[in-house]
């Protein structure tokens, strides 16, 4: 018993001192090496990537017209529902902010064309933003259009003007997804019109749903107090639980360039 303590405590000597024993410089030089791996990863990732963006816009260009305009009506469908939650939240806050049908088709009207504007102009390379910023502001418009429907009964003049500035934001949103994508040469601009029809046939299909989810479950108008300031709270806290996760992670990105 008592050699087999001895032999326990001299591995246990042994290991600590050689753990000790270590020159600062060696744990610095490992860690170089691991940052080195790390980079290289990243690069190999970055190829990877690029790779099958090419592969895809090969596969694209060989495959006939109305399947191509199918592909890409389904990408933007399919990037707000089910795949694009913030997206989603903005909407619903404009529907909620709204008492007619025609001020709800207003103020989505300005969303629209601001979204096709910057996502035509991002897709062409005219405008570049990064996109954790642009991830942040668009958590940002959730909470500012929720806020208002809490605060206010009536939507102010200067609605319409900040959903089209936040349209735009938006839009730098959906190119950063067709860019990852990527978009055939041949037919760039109608793919480009294919993924914004898509992108509004799911902004339709939340608000119907809303409509009617509302309609069935509460048996009141989506505009009433009763119905607007509860979901838009909860709107409101969502979108500000983003803001912050992002603002954050955006900070520390910075902190590590």
């Amino acid at each position: 018993m008592k050699v087999i303590r001895f032999i326990l405590l001299s591995i246990i000597i042994l290991t600590s001192s050689n753990t000790f024993s270590h020159n600062p410089e060696d744990f610095m030089i490992a860690e170089i090496e691991r940052g080195q791996m790390y980079f290289e990863n990243e690069e190999i990732a970055a190829e990877y990537a690029a790779a099958l963006k090419r592969q895809r816009i090969r596969r694209l260009a060989a495959m006939p017209f109305y399947k191509k305009f199918y592909i890409f009506v389904k990408a933007g469908f399919e990037h707000i529902i089910p795949q694009g939650i913030d997206h989603i939240l903005f909407v619903l806050g404009l529907f909620f902010s709204c008492i007619t049908f025609r001020a709800l088709l207003w103020q989505v009207t300005a969303f629209t064309v601001a979204h096709s504007i910057t996502l035509i102009l991002a897709a062409q390379g005219f405008v570049q933003l990064r996109g954790d910023i642009v991830e942040a502001i668009i958590a940002l418009s959730i909470v500012w259009v929720a806020v208002e429907n809490v605060l206010f009964k009536q939507t102010s003049k200067w609605r319409y003007s900040i959903v089209f500035a936040f349209g735009l934001l938006h839009g730098l949103g959906f190119a950063a997804l067709l860019t990852q994508y990527g978009l055939p040469k041949d037919n760039f601009i109608s793919m480009l019109l294919a993924f914004n029809i898509g992108v509004e046939f799911g902004q339709i299909a939340v608000l119907v749903l809303a409509f009617i989810l509302i309609k069935l479950i509460f048996k009141k108008n989506w505009y009433t107090n009763e119905i607007k300031i509860p979901a838009s709270t909860i709107i409101a806290i969502i979108g500000l639980f983003w803001f912050i996760e992002r603002a954050v992670n955006l900070y520390i990105n910075q902190s590590y360039l």
